[in-house]
């Protein structure tokens, strides 16, 4: 906390404060960077093995086998995710699970399961979309405004 800060807090403010920080749990950074690290990257292989089989077993190539690549990946994420399998990786990895698409996947189908009980339509429908619905809007309104910048460079710049 930053003096200024502390010079505004009250005798008793300052000791909570202190105390807090003595018994805070001292989280091993070097080790969970080292697992999201090796279990992001084994997600990440996956997806090329994914991707490798779609090219040389289908005929696809580099650039048309990544979306049948990332549908997979989701889909195996929501699969395990519904068998509690997601979770437990997850509680283990860390962000090593949620930076790869495979956290979206894993976002809708927690929202979809937590909220079953409320019905299809309204539990189901209504938030399975809450997390990972603002991820797609980013994605479209992103997309939409590269597009345009694009499309302005390439009327007025000639290029």
């Amino acid at each position: 906390m930053s003096n200024n800060k502390k010079k505004n807090l009250t005798p008793v403010q300052q000791d909570y404060q202190e105390l807090q920080k003595k018994s805070e749990t001292k989280r091993p950074v070097l080790k969970n960077c080292i697992k999201a690290f090796l279990v992001g990257g084994f997600i990440c292989l996956i997806g090329q093995v994914i991707q490798t089989f779609f090219i040389y077993q289908f005929d696809f190539t580099e650039q048309t086998a990544g979306n049948p690549t990332v549908a997979v990946l989701i889909f195996i994420s929501m699969l395990l995710t519904g068998f509690g399998i997601y979770d437990r990786i997850a509680q283990f990895a860390g962000a090593g699970t949620a930076v790869p698409v495979t956290g979206f996947g894993n976002a809708v189908i927690s929202a979809a399961i937590e909220h079953r009980s409320e019905g299809f339509v309204l539990g189901v429908g209504g938030n399975m979309f809450k997390l990972a619905g603002s991820v797609i809007v980013f994605g479209v309104f992103s997309a939409f405004v590269i597009a345009l910048i694009k499309t302005i460079i390439i009327q007025w710049g000639g290029f």
